[in-house]
């Protein structure tokens, strides 16, 4: 049974870990991409205002992850990207889907062609609930470990530590012709 020491260790060599990354990625100049919230389309004093996405800020793309340059890791959700929407064709409801985050992204006045992720679930850094947890990142004993499907087994699981460093050199310094 995991002491309270122990959980507190843990989560500060996670924080580390991501802490690291974030050095790294920042001293590199790696490209960022926006994180955004999603507000739906809602009245204000029997104003309909449209769906828009709201900026929360800048963030690196770490394959499954969202990495904040304040160490906040955030599970990737949607990705959209600032585009005129274009006319509504009805071919399939999920085109239109795209076509509204799109209108989203644009109302949302970022800049034309920027890389817009949205619905990010935070992850938190709290052994205890890693040991149980569901998502991406959980605990294997006391070892943090990636999971590159949320819905498959542990057995694909890779180790944080390399994992980070993988997906860090990969945005750090990008392959010829990437």
């Amino acid at each position: 049974m995991p002491t309270a020491a122990d959980n507190q260790r843990i989560a500060a060599e996670v924080h580390a870990l991501l802490d690291r990354a974030v050095e790294r990625l920042g001293a590199s100049g790696a490209r960022t991409e926006a994180l955004a919230e999603y507000v739906p389309e809602h009245r204000v004093l029997l104003v309909s205002r449209p769906a828009v996405l709201r900026s929360m800020g800048r963030v690196w793309r770490l394959g499954v992850f969202l990495l904040g340059a304040d160490g906040s890791l955030y599970e990737t959700g949607h990705t959209t990207r600032a585009l005129e929407p274009g006319r509504p064709a009805y071919q399939s409801q999920s085109a239109e889907q795209r076509r509204a985050y799109r209108a989203a992204a644009s109302r949302g006045r970022f800049p034309y062609g920027e890389t817009v992720n949205f619905d990010a679930a935070p992850v938190v850094i709290d052994a205890e609930k890693l040991r149980t947890s569901p998502g991406r990142l959980f605990l294997d004993g006391d070892q943090p470990r990636v999971r590159w499907n949320a819905t498959a087994g542990d057995a694909d699981a890779v180790d944080l530590a390399s994992y980070l460093d993988d997906r860090v050199e990969l945005l750090a310094d990008p392959p010829a012709g990437a």
